[in-house]
């Protein structure tokens, strides 16, 4: 009997033993999880370099201004924040009216993105549709093909058994 135990004992020692070394073997060995979700770059979908760049917002096309003359003004000052913390403030400061030939332009060059836009979407609906109809056309002569060589080779068939 007490052998009985000490086998008992030993194997679960055993079975102890390679389940403590499993563990200690998958925390070593990073696997990669087949359900883990893509990280942000790969879930992001890959950008058209022929798609029109969204245009500038009023403040975008003050801050190009503003930046030439606050260099002008201080040169020695190299930092972004800096440029862009007094650019904030005076676009705060300024009225409706001193902002109204800012807002004028950003509207001109949001008419020429929605046209852009337009522009490129129709092109890109034409190259789909294109595609969408070379795939139908290599299908269709796919399916020709199959039919085609299945009746040769009855062809070839008949003329054996004439031949006989």
């Amino acid at each position: 009997m007490k052998e009985a135990k000490a086998k008992k004992g030993s194997a679960s020692t055993e079975t102890k033993d390679r389940k403590a070394a499993d563990k200690r073997k998958s925390l070593s060995v990073k696997e990669k999880n087949p359900k883990k979700k893509p990280t942000r770059a790969e879930a992001k979908a890959k950008k058209d370099p022929n798609q029109p760049k969204r245009p500038q917002t009023a403040f975008f096309v003050f801050l190009e201004e503003f930046r030439k003359t606050f260099k002008a003004e201080n040169p020695n000052v190299k930092g972004v924040t800096a440029v862009g913390k007094a650019c904030g403030e005076k676009w705060k400061a300024m009225s409706e009216k001193e902002k109204a030939p800012y807002v004028a332009k950003a509207a001109q060059m949001k008419t020429e993105y929605d046209r852009s836009m337009v522009a490129y979407k129709k092109k890109k609906d034409a190259a789909e549709a294109q595609e969408e109809s070379e795939k139908s056309k290599s299908e269709i002569n796919d399916d020709e093909d199959d039919d085609g060589s299945e009746e040769e080779e009855e062809e070839e068939d008949d003329d054996e058994d004439d031949d006989e």
